[in-house]
């Protein structure tokens, strides 16, 4: 019967170490209470995972990845941001940075952390292995390239690899999917005058600086793979930033 379906589902996912569409299911649910939390204290980083979960799962279906574990793992990837939400960029809303009163090593610490706090606060949750390894590779071992720059102007003799993420790198398609679409969303944030061809251009420049930097050595993306998950994040990139109308009741606030 279907009672024994559900209830066999947990002991097969833990036997085997998979994670069912079942369970995926479940955690897809924006009520899921880690997910309320975000919404609440992280609203920035919230948003930011929302976008990063509808353009990943877009980029998966279109190389055939695991679409719905692209979409959770995009909900859940930065939930180590719940530790300290004030830290992070997206979060800040009418207060000062707290980094320009750190030195640039206490910062690097803060943010790396988010990946340490992240699996934490995943097992306390019960997330599967999936996403805790997603949430454990989205950055890779990449560069902190705020803040080692911000270091190098105060210490030129500071080694890149002390501004480096832990790792490990991504080793799944889907981890380099939200790997690719995290780093283009935050991006994409800060890009002046977002018209089609600068959006492009930021794409092609994230996924070359990953490429160049061997963040994505350790995948089975294959060249057209990369391709097409490219071509799948532009559609979502200018759909969100588009010029949109302007209305007469706030003309003086939008010509501004």
């Amino acid at each position: 019967s279907l009672f024994i379906v559900i209830g066999i589902v947990p002991l097969f996912e833990k036997l085997f170490h998979v994670t069912s569409s079942m369970t995926l299911m479940e955690l897809s649910d924006l009520n899921h209470p880690l997910l309320q939390k975000l919404a609440v204290e992280a609203p920035g980083t919230y948003n930011h995972s929302l976008n990063v979960a509808i353009m990943s799962e877009a980029a998966a279906r279109k190389i055939h990845a695991n679409a719905l574990l692209c979409r959770v793992g995009g909900y859940f990837h930065d939930i180590g941001k719940l530790k300290n939400p004030l830290y992070f960029v997206e979060n800040q809303v009418n207060i000062p940075n707290p980094h320009d009163e750190l030195a640039p090593s206490m910062s690097k610490i803060i943010l790396a952390n988010h990946i340490k706090d992240g699996v934490a606060l995943a097992k306390q949750y019960h997330l599967p292995r999936e996403i805790i390894d997603i949430i454990e590779q989205h950055h890779g071992n990449s560069v902190m390239e705020g803040f080692y720059f911000k270091a190098q102007k105060e210490n030129d003799t500071i080694a890149e690899s002390d501004f480096r993420y832990p790792g490990p790198k991504p080793e799944t398609r889907e981890a380099a999917i939200i790997c690719l679409a995290d780093s283009i969303e935050a991006a994409i944030r800060v890009l002046k005058n977002p018209v089609p061809h600068r959006i492009e251009a930021l794409i092609e420049q994230v996924f070359t600086n990953k490429l160049k930097d061997g963040q994505l050595n350790n995948t089975p993306l294959t060249f057209k793979d990369i391709e097409t998950i490219k071509s799948a994040f532009l559609p979502y990139l200018l759909a969100i930033n588009h010029k949109r109308l302007s209305y007469p009741s706030t003309k003086d606030l939008t010509d501004k």
